[in-house]
C-alpha cells in the first residue's frame, strides 16, 4: 500500500497578503454590483474569512474598504498607460487602450461605481482618487510625446480626449460592449488624431507634434 500523500502544511497570511486578498475579494464585488449592494459579509465569504477579520483589516467599515479598492482599481488603470517610449505614437497609443478596454470589460456593471461615481460611496477623496486617474494618464500621453511644458491648449485638449475615452467606455458598456473593443481602440485612436489636428490649427506647440507624429507613422 502506497503512503498516502503528505496533507500540505498551514501557512499564516502576512498582514500585507491577507490585505491584498481582502481587496481582491472586494474589488471582485464591486466589478459586478455597485457599492450599495455589496455588505461586509459578502467580502467576508467571497475571501473565505470571517467579518471580524474584515473590520480588523478595515476598521472604517464598507467605505474604507470601498476607497482601498478604488485606489487599487485606480493603480491598475495608471498602468494601462504604461508604455516603453519605443516606435510611432499611434501603435503605442493603441496597445495602451487595448489594456484600458480590458480593464472595463473585467470590470464591467461596476465600472461607474469604481470610477464615476454616481454612489453614496462617492465622497472628496474618492473624487480625488479618480481625478488622480486622469492626470495620470494625461501625463503619459504627454510624455510618449516628449513634451515637459505643455501650454494652456494642448494640455486641455489632450484631458479632454481622456474624458471622451471615459465616456465612449461607459457608453460602450450600455450598449453591450458594441462596436467590438479592436473598432472602439481604432476609433479612439484616430479621434486622438482628430482632436489634435482641430488644435493644430490654432496652437504652434501642437501643430509641430501633429507633423511629427504623422512623420513617424510614415518612417
Amino acid at each position: 500500500m502506497s503512503p498516502a500523500a503528505p496533507t500540505p502544511a498551514y501557512r499564516r497570511l502576512s498582514v500585507e497578503e491577507r490585505r491584498a486578498q481582502l481587496l481582491d475579494a472586494a474589488l471582485s464585488l464591486f466589478a459586478h454590483r455597485v457599492p450599495e449592494e455589496v455588505s461586509l459579509d459578502d467580502v467576508a465569504e467571497a475571501a473565505g474569512v470571517s467579518r471580524p477579520l474584515v473590520y480588523r483589516y478595515f476598521p472604517g467599515g464598507k467605505q474604507q474598504l470601498y476607497e482601498a479598492a478604488l485606489r487599487s482599481a485606480a493603480e491598475e488603470l495608471r498602468h494601462c498607460f504604461d508604455e516603453p517610449h519605443e516606435g510611432p505614437l499611434l501603435p503605442r497609443l493603441a496597445r495602451a487602450l487595448d489594456r484600458y478596454l480590458t480593464f472595463v470589460d473585467q470590470h464591467d456593471a461596476g465600472f461607474t461605481a469604481l470610477l464615476q461615481g454616481g454612489s453614496v460611496a462617492e465622497t472628496s477623496r474618492t473624487t480625488a482618487i479618480v481625478d488622480g486617474v486622469r492626470r495620470a494618464a494625461s501625463e503619459r500621453i504627454l510624455s510618449h510625446l516628449r513634451v515637459t511644458d505643455p501650454g494652456p491648449r494642448l494640455r486641455m485638449t489632450v484631458r479632454m480626449w481622456i474624458t471622451a475615452v471615459e465616456a465612449a467606455s461607459l457608453i460602450w458598456l450600455d450598449e453591450g460592449k458594441q462596436p467590438p473593443a479592436e473598432e472602439l481602440r481604432d476609433w479612439l485612436v484616430e479621434q486622438f488624431m482628430a482632436v489634435m489636428g482641430v488644435t493644430a490649427a490654432r496652437d504652434e506647440q501642437t501643430a509641430a507634434l501633429v507633423r511629427r507624429v504623422l512623420a513617424s507613422e510614415d518612417g
